[in-house]
């Protein structure tokens, strides 16, 4: 019975100090209500002891209550504390995405192009010529003008009239050198013109560049009948570079016979330069 009532006045007291006497209880009734239990401890029957079991169910719910508010305060600074960890976690965790996404994306691009250098060293292994690979820098065109700069120049033993080549296909020829780049006239510049033979008739004639996709051929000879399909090639007769380099096929546009080139020098990444090239200086 005695450690009931040690119980009972914890609980009391605990309500009191939690929730401040001040704001439900004065002292005086603090007093009576103690010096009443205290009687009533004293004279136990049935009637107190439900009494006394329903006050102490109060006096705990009254405590449990005035504890809540300051249990509801420790959850929300725990849980913001938490919600800002995350938050600052979740951003690292994108910034470090990013990066990686970053990483990737350099990697397929270096992949490809080690692709395109790859095709081109294979090209240029089967090809007899002694030729040295170079990148494009700058694609420089207009709409009749048609040029790219390349990161190899006399450093390189690179001379102006040496041809250019991607893969095996014919697509221009160096018209100006630095010593650590130089700039190739593609095929299709309006300023390009280059002696070309015809596959099956042998017929000889100059590609003129047009400013497109398609240059077209002129000094045919007379009377020539112009068909699709066929190949055309250097012809090596202008002595400034090697016969036998594979160009596009001969296309009719309008009546008037056009070559469809095999090499897009909108596309160019890697081209090799041949540098056993029978050429003089005083061509260009």
């Amino acid at each position: 019975m005695s450690s009931s009532r040690d119980d009972f006045g914890i609980a009391i007291r605990s309500a009191l100090l939690q929730r401040g006497a001040k704001q439900k209880f004065s002292l005086f009734f603090v007093f009576c209500l103690s010096v009443l239990i205290f009687f009533l401890d004293i004279y136990p029957n049935k009637f107190m002891d439900v009494s006394r079991s329903l006050l102490n169910d109060v006096v705990y719910r009254i405590s449990t209550i005035s504890s809540s508010p300051l249990n509801l305060g420790s959850n929300i600074v725990r849980n913001t504390k938490k919600h800002i960890f995350i938050y600052k976690e979740n951003k690292l965790l994108k910034s470090e995405l990013e990066k990686l996404k970053s990483k990737e994306y350099k990697i397929e691009f270096l992949t490809t192009e080690n692709k395109n250098l790859r095709e081109t060293l294979d090209a240029v292994s089967d090809n007899v010529n002694i030729s040295i690979v170079a990148k494009v820098l700058i694609d420089k065109k207009s709409l009749f003008l048609k040029s790219v700069i390349l990161n190899k120049g006399a450093n390189s033993k690179i001379k102006k009239g040496m041809p250019v080549v991607e893969g095996n296909y014919f697509v221009g020829r160096v018209v100006e050198v630095n010593y650590l780049s130089s700039r190739v006239l593609l095929l299709n510049d309006l300023n390009s013109r280059i002696s070309v033979v015809i596959q099956e008739t042998g017929a000889q004639a100059i590609l003129t560049g047009t400013g497109s996709d398609k240059p077209s051929l002129e000094y045919l000879p007379e009377a020539y009948e112009g068909k699709e399909g066929n190949l055309v090639f250097t012809s090596g007769k202008d002595g400034m570079f090697s016969a036998g380099l594979a160009i596009g096929k001969t296309v009719i546009d309008n009546e008037q016979l056009n070559v469809k080139l095999f090499s897009d020098s909108s596309q160019l990444s890697f081209v090799s330069i041949i540098l056993n090239s029978k050429i003089e200086s005083n061509n260009f």
